[in-house]
This record gives C-alpha cells, structure tokens and sequence, in this order.
C-alpha cells in the first residue's frame, strides 16, 4: 500500500526559506514519477515541481522555476522541495503526490496522494 507523508510547511516573511519533505512507501520504482501539487484558496490545483524516483528527470512549473529545486533520497525514500525567495503568491496547502506512470499521467492526475502542509508567505 502506498503511503506519502508530508512535512516541513510553516510561516515564513517574503524572501525566506522552506524545505518540504515527503516520506514516500511502497512505491519505490525508478519509473515513478513523484512530486509537488499546491493548492491556494479559491483557486485551480498547480502541479509545482516532479521527479522520477531514479532522479534523472525534473519538471518545473514556470511560476517557480529558478526559486524551488526538488530532490530525493532513495536510501530514506523521502523527497524533498527546497522553496528559496518565497512570495506570498506562494501560500498554499502543498500536497505530495506520485504516480506509477509518466509525468504526464502524474500532471493530469497522480494516483497517490499526502495529506497536505500548509505553507503561508507574508509580505
């Protein structure tokens, strides 16, 4: 059974820093593809940032491409997002999420899911 836990979400001033981290089991395939969704009130869900488990491909949404890097650790099975220079534009309820397939399936709709950090940016 599959199992993604999240943490590492808090309050931080503009300009600051976060690292989320995403305790990944049962599902440990170098074809999976896992990564980070966000979603702010009111508005649509936003595929962040992914990565293949053998960590050889990563995708960026272009709103924070420059700013996050994601990464893994095989050998502790968590992935992780560094956030630097946070804008309050950031704020939302971030969401690890995977998937067995391709990061296109996984943009569409992973099929595995954590319950959420919340990340708050003030200006």
């Amino acid at each position: 059974q599959v199992a993604l836990m999240e943490s590492g979400g808090g309050s931080v001033q503009a300009g600051e820093s976060l690292r989320l981290s995403c305790t990944v089991s049962g599902l440990t395939s170098d074809d999976a593809t896992m990564g980070w969704f966000r979603q702010a009130p009111g508005k649509e869900s936003e595929g962040v940032s992914s990565i293949n488990w053998s960590g050889l491909t990563t995708f960026y949404s272009d709103s924070v491409k420059g700013r996050f890097t994601i990464s893994q650790d095989t050998s502790k099975n968590t992935l992780y997002l560094q956030m630097n220079n946070l804008r309050p534009e950031d704020t939302a309820l971030y969401y690890c999420a995977a998937d067995r397939r391709d990061r296109v399936a996984w943009l569409l709709q992973p099929e595995y899911w954590g319950q959420g950090t919340q990340v708050t940016v003030s200006s």
